[in-house]
């Protein structure tokens, strides 16, 4: 499992525990595949030991958690003392939302060191949920050496003090929590939250202007950032102090912008309604704690651990909008789109989350092919807010993925009108969208201002600078511009295939075939597999005399799938060759009547 250097500083020993019981994936990828072509396994028909637990593991990679937990339940039926079997059943279990299943296997399992840092964690959430804080507080007792598993423990323990009514005592057993810096935005949001739920109006205020405050913490852990902000902002509005309230919205803007459910809140504020705050009692603080630790862990690689913290906040605060967003967006990472749609769908309606759910539900039915559908679920948010910019960037994504760009150059014209005569600096992916569809529509007087525009509003936005100045390129006009983009683009993203491969490209329309080749060979290391390297790859190797390579670089192009246009084009070249260089275009020659070869190798910015 590949993780990040802030992941690796986060793995506490449960987190290590999760891994020795859940084994590593790339074993269970070979595994899987010895049996890849057999016939599948019908559940009911399983009639031995070795078959369940082979297809209970098989399960397990697929991430069907509701197949793996029935088939390692039939394989306890062949060993019943079988604690490896024990393990993986209570992981996946938990993995599948099954808390009270998987608290009775931990039950059974607490005396096994293997994973007693899990079973311990699991019977004290569990003990939570049943409102038994003195047990839950007993269990929660740590003196061990991992940072993260002692400040999860404290703050779990924290919110079990407060359920039994010693709020004070909680916020001093955060207060005494000492540890690196990270811990900071973490200790600050769960202070401030008990404080609010204990009614501890200036301890609250000042826990969560600290936290908001953050702003290291808050790239860190920009979950629990923002939860601070919107806890604040609740707390502010509450007390009649509106303006204050919305400052505090605009620090968190501040961090990322046009963040959905901050503008519904600010909205919501603003309209006077009444505010409540998200966590008020024990049982959601500790979903809370369990969210924290998710959310600074949710990184490519980790979806496993991640899932495991949140399906069990799940259980303790299942109306969470967060939780439930946050693992849509994981089921989406790992392409179960019908599960992220699931997901997306229980928000609840009255959360300021359900707008970035409705997004997100909007393009997970375009990922499994129902586009009509998802079309008409985006243009009704539209029409519901037509002033909300991340509706059209969402619904634009799925007319660029539909190669639809006259409709998506219609749609970026409603945006810019609904943006008005003033574009903020974040306004700029509006502009380069619209760019783009006017570019592909061939329609460059449109195109080129656009993308100028977005330049202007961002000057050093690599994307942009990669596409304007490869189009130039591309049209032999504008060379020297062209060239100085991209190498700016590549300076400001070094190891993006796609930018270098433009540079690349640059160098080969300028005649200038060596260096070419040294940046196209590094853009196919970069980015392997993408056709559209490989096909200018094979151009550059052809000019410099190496025919063999330049060949096998087009056949590898055809393999890679290209654009339905340009396998003639590659067909021929692995024919014929290239012709003869032609004396270059002079550069004031009419762009529209030069020929085009292919688009940047970049992919159209989603949402």
């Amino acid at each position: 499992m590949r993780q990040n250097t802030f992941l690796r500083l986060l793995s506490g020993a449960a987190l290590l525990a999760l891994a020795s019981v859940t084994g590593s994936y790339q074993a269970f990828a070979e595994e899987k595949a010895v049996i890849d072509d057999a016939k599948p396994f019908d559940i009911r028909s399983v009639d031995t030991f070795s078959g369940a637990f082979l297809a209970a593991r098989t399960a397990d990679v697929d991430r069907d958690f509701a197949s793996a937990t029935e088939l390692y339940k039939i394989a306890l039926q062949f060993e019943p003392d079988n604690n490896d079997v024990k393990q993986r059943l209570m992981i996946t279990l938990l993995m599948a939302g099954k808390l009270d299943e998987g608290v009775k296997i931990a039950e059974d399992l607490k005396s096994d060191p293997a994973v007693e840092r899990i079973t311990t964690v699991v019977r004290a959430i569990e003990a939570i949920r049943k409102r038994e804080y003195r047990s839950a507080q007993k269990l929660l007792a740590y003196d061990g050496p991992n940072d993260l598993d002692r400040m999860m423990n404290t703050l779990l323990s924290a919110w079990a003090k407060f359920g039994q009514g010693r709020p004070k005592e909680a916020l001093a057993q955060i207060k005494a929590l000492d540890g690196p810096e990270w811990f900071r935005v973490f200790k600050n949001y769960h202070a401030g939250a008990i404080a609010l739920a204990a009614g501890d109006k200036a301890t609250a205020r000042a826990r969560l202007n600290d936290a908001i405050l953050d702003r290291e913490g808050g790239s860190a852990a920009p979950d629990t950032f923002m939860r601070s902000v919107e806890a604040l902002a609740r707390f502010e509005a509450r007390e009649g102090n509106k303006q204050k309230a919305l400052d505090t919205i605009a620090v968190g803007e501040g961090m990322v912008n046009n963040y959905t459910p901050l503008e519904a809140l600010r909205k919501s504020i603003e309209e006077g309604k009444p505010q409540e705050q998200q966590v008020r009692s024990a049982v959601q603080g500790a979903a809370a704690v369990l969210f924290s630790v998710g959310g600074a862990l949710n990184r490519e690689g980790a979806e496993d651990v991640v899932s495991l913290y949140l399906q069990t906040a799940r259980q303790l605060d299942p109306e969470s909008a967060d939780i439930l967003v946050m693992l849509g967006g994981i089921a989406e990472n790992l392409k179960k789109e019908e599960e992220a749609i699931a997901l997306y769908k229980s928000v609840p309606e009255n959360s300021p989350m359900r707008r970035l759910s409705e997004l997100q539900l909007g393009l997970s039915l375009a990922s499994i092919g129902k586009v009509e559908e998802a079309k008409k679920h985006l243009r009704a948010l539209i029409d519901v807010d037509p002033k909300n910019i991340r509706n059209y960037l969402a619904y634009g994504s799925v007319l660029s993925d539909a190669k639809d760009y006259k409709e998506m150059g219609e749609l970026y014209d409603r945006a810019v009108a609904a943006i008005g005569p003033v574009p903020k600096r974040g306004d700029w992916t509006v502009f380069f969208q619209r760019g783009i569809a006017y570019e592909r529509q061939k329609i460059w007087e449109k195109a080129e201002p656009n993308f100028r525009k977005a330049l202007e509003l961002n000057p050093d936005q690599p994307q942009v600078l990669n596409y304007l100045g490869y189009s130039w390129v591309d049209m032999n006009i504008n060379l020297d511009e062209g060239l100085d983009m991209i190498r700016k683009a590549v300076e400001l993203k070094p190891d993006d295939g796609y930018i270098v491969d433009s540079l690349g490209w640059a160098y080969f329309r300028m005649n200038r075939f060596d260096e070419a080749v040294t940046e196209l060979e590094r853009a196919a290391e970069l980015m392997a597999g993408d056709a559209t390297i490989n096909d200018h790859l094979g151009d550059a190797y052809w000019r410099v005399g190496r025919k063999l390579e330049a060949v096998f670089q087009w056949n590898q192009a055809l393999e890679l799938k290209p654009e339905e246009a340009e396998i003639p084009k590659i067909k021929a070249k692995i024919e014929d060759g290239l012709p003869p260089i032609k004396p270059q275009v002079p550069a004031a020659a009419d762009a529209k009547e030069l020929p085009k070869k292919t688009g940047p190798a970049t992919p159209d910015k989603k949402s």
